[in-house]
């Protein structure tokens, strides 16, 4: 306080410098939306109260109102005296702009102001810091009301023993769908049991790890389920990824075995092993899974899920979606991320058909489209990246319920989804609290939440001093109850750093420091704004750019890098990184594409003299420069014919480019995988022609793809609205 009064009587003694001045020396941006100075405003008034007499008139003060805020919130507050001059108590007024507040939102600051100072005053000598904002019953609701969530039977029964009694109830029905070929329920069991069996005499059980390097097959799902099954926990690794990548994994989490095509080949029909299930009693405490996920200090960190926290989270998932044998949920993310649980689980343990889509379906959105259509698809989760391609392809989602995360959901897309889909459901949780930890429906009326907590889990909107903050206040989350992981796997210290002592709950328990920047509404549903560092979300990939400056530095002849994300055309958030040294951009992004998959690779690269740095020493990422897209050969010649101008003019417009070169690469421009399902689509339009994501991959150059378009087959017609029979056609899956 003695600080805030030496600042305060210091600006006084400037008080009589004109306003206009002021402003003219800041120079502020202007804004048509509010002040240019200051949008808060204290008004202290401890004056005698003025009188006004004229000669032979009686006078009055009257009332005046005013519609209109000149500032965001002002505070007024006028100091009272009784007749004789004694300090009679201090009122107030608090005057708000209704555009950013309600008058429950106002009143609340008011009673808070007040209750700061009624603490205050009953410790003269305590931390300002110290004062308790919330009163008793904004503590119980932000504590308690809005974290009851308490569910009973959500984890009683292991993932393993509901999919085995779901294998009991209806052992004929179709369990796994790929293609043509159709999987039934009593087949899957049967052919996890039997490898589940080989794994056991291969060293597998509880608390030991089995990696799986797999592509998207039946294999893949039978052997996820034989891990379960032998006690043992799995880890995915996607065979896709760098060489480099998959070794450090492999080595990293000491698997007792690794299932590769080729183990599995030896393997073989596994007849020589019982089809009957292994009995292994479920641990809620065991070891489920590891998933590695990106790491601020250059490698990725294996997140260890224990039994009872994906029980918990698949038996709150059915809560809410109720799936049964009529659904269909295809499967469209790669099995090393983790919200790949919910799509091989979900549907297996309660009947439903999962339907494994392979990676041209999940990279070309019109394929993908066709494939709902034909699959009879009714529940599909995707991140925002892809339903924004699916949008775009036209593809029909009116009969499909929409699960979305991964990433922040764009307002746009919320309200194009929810316009058109049969429900909407916007989802939120990182790795290290199992998948998802918040859900909230999606309307075309309402603005884009993370909504409330799923059953056993409670969320907590705290400060810098680990204490609950009022709705409308940003805070850091933290998430506690049944879905937290038991750490990372061989790193203690970071473990005790991420995930600490809940002083909310439970003597013992613990809770998981996100890192996410979020705020209570008025009505208990959480808001997301941003992140407290520097891990990032791109396409629904969680990168740490520590990672991938770590990767840039251990170039040869790069002495400093940075990496941020750019958003220079909405929605368009690209990875883009800057190094000094004199490497070649090309050079640079070949020798870190051999350790990181390709989402971390940047799509740019900018080479400077020197980084720009703040006073303090840090990079000044708000300084860093646009990127400029360069090209791959530089020879820059024209078109050679129609076909290669009406090409250059797509790649440019896709890329949001002045121009582009027949030899220019798609990706050095800056493209990635979901700009190269864009550019499929404007060529299928523009030539009637079906050319597959994998000629973008394969010919990413103007010139490449011109030779394609001659040899592709003719696209296929748009999809219209028909008329539907009596008796709708099964499909070919369903058949």
């Amino acid at each position: 306080l003695a600080r805030v009064r030496e600042i305060d009587l210091a600006a006084y003694a400037h008080q009589d410098v004109p306003f206009e001045r002021l402003v003219e020396v800041v120079s502020p941006q202007r804004s048509m939306a509010h002040h240019p100075l200051f949008q808060v405003m204290v008004l202290f008034d401890n004056n005698t109260e003025a009188s006004f007499t004229l000669p032979g008139l009686q006078v009055s003060a009257g009332d005046s109102t005013t519609t209109v805020s000149q500032f965001d919130l002002s505070f007024a507050l006028f100091e009272r005296h009784d007749g004789d001059g004694t300090p009679a108590g201090i009122s107030g007024e608090i005057e708000y702009a209704s555009d950013l507040f309600d008058e429950a939102s106002a009143r609340g600051l008011g009673e808070r102001l007040v209750r700061v100072l009624e603490g205050l005053l009953a410790d003269v000598d305590g931390r300002v810091a110290a004062v308790d904002v919330l009163s008793a019953a904004e503590h119980g609701r932000v504590l308690e009301e809005w974290n009851d969530t308490v569910a009973a039977g959500a984890a009683e029964v292991s993932v393993v023993g509901r999919f085995e009694a779901q294998v009991a109830a209806t052992p004929d029905a179709t369990a796994l769908i790929i293609g043509e070929r159709a999987v039934s329920y009593r087949e899957l069991n049967s052919r996890a049991n039997r490898l589940a069996r080989f794994l056991v005499e291969r060293g597998a059980g509880p608390e030991r790890f089995v990696a799986v390097v797999l592509p998207r097959s039946a294999e893949l799902v039978v052997s996820l389920l034989a891990v379960l099954k032998s006690g043992a926990a799995y880890v995915p690794v996607d065979p896709d990824f760098p060489e480099d990548r998959i070794a450090y994994v492999l080595e990293d989490s000491c698997p007792v075995l690794t299932l590769t095509e080729e183990v599995l080949a030896a393997f073989g029909t596994g007849d020589a092993y019982d089809v009957g299930d292994l009995g292994v009693p479920g641990d809620p405490g065991r070891a489920a899974y590891a998933i590695y996920t990106s790491g601020s200090t250059g490698r990725p960190k294996g997140v260890v899920i224990p039994e009872g926290a994906l029980a918990n989270f698949l038996g709150s998932m059915q809560d809410r979606f109720q799936l049964s044998a009529d659904d269909r949920l295809p499967a469209v993310t790669t099995v090393g991320f983790d919200i790949a649980g919910l799509e091989m689980y979900l549907p297996l343990l309660n009947g439903a058909g999962l339907i494994l889509a392979d990676r041209d379906a999940v990279g070309d959105p019109s394929v993908l489209g066709a494939l709902l259509k034909a699959s009879g698809a009714t529940v599909m989760q995707a991140t925002p990246s892809l339903w924004h391609a699916l949008v775009e392809a036209g593809v029909d989602l009116s009969g499909l319920r929409v699960l979305v995360g991964g990433e922040s959901l764009p307002s746009d897309l919320a309200v194009t989804l929810a316009a058109t889909a049969r429900s909407v459901t916007n989802l939120y949780g990182p790795t290290e609290t199992t998948i998802w930890s918040t859900a909230a429906d999606v309307t075309t009326s309402e603005r884009v939440t993370i909504g409330r907590p799923i059953a056993n889990t409670r969320v907590y909107v705290l400060d810098a001093a680990l204490r609950p903050v009022a709705p409308g206040v940003p805070g850091e989350l933290y998430i506690a109850g049944d879905g937290l992981a038991r750490g990372y796997l061989g790193r203690p210290s970071l473990t005790a750093e991420r995930f600490v002592a809940d002083p909310f709950g439970a003597e013992g328990a613990r809770m998981y420091r996100t890192g996410d920047l979020v705020r209570w509404t008025a009505d208990g549903v959480l808001e997301y704004i941003g992140r407290t560092d520097f891990q990032v979300k791109v396409r629904g990939f969680r990168i740490e750019l520590g990672e991938v400056e770590s990767a840039l530095n251990g170039v040869t002849g790069v002495t400093g890098a940075t990496a941020v994300v750019r958003e220079d055309r909405p929605g368009d958030r690209r990875l883009v990184a800057y190094y000094v040294g004199d490497v070649e951009p090309a050079a640079v992004r070949a020798q870190i594409a051999t350790g990181l998959p390709d989402y971390m690779v940047p799509a740019a690269l900018m080479a400077l003299d020197e980084l720009p740095l703040m006073p303090n020493g840090k990079v000044d990422r708000a300084s860093l420069p646009a990127p400029r897209w360069s090209t791959t050969t530089g020879g820059g010649r024209r078109p050679a014919d129609a076909r290669e101008e009406l090409l250059c003019r797509i790649f440019a417009d896709v890329l949001g480019l002045p121009d582009v070169s027949p030899d220019d690469s798609f990706f050095d421009l800056g493209g990635h995988s979901l700009l190269a399902t864009r550019l499929v689509s404007r060529i299928r339009s523009a030539f009637g022609r079906e050319l597959g994501i994998r000629a973008v991959f394969e010919s990413p150059t103007v010139g490449g793809l011109a030779l394609r378009v001659v040899g592709a087959g003719v696209a296929r017609g748009a999809l219209v609205a028909g008329v539907r029979p009596v008796r709708v056609p099964l499909s070919a899956a369903q058949r």
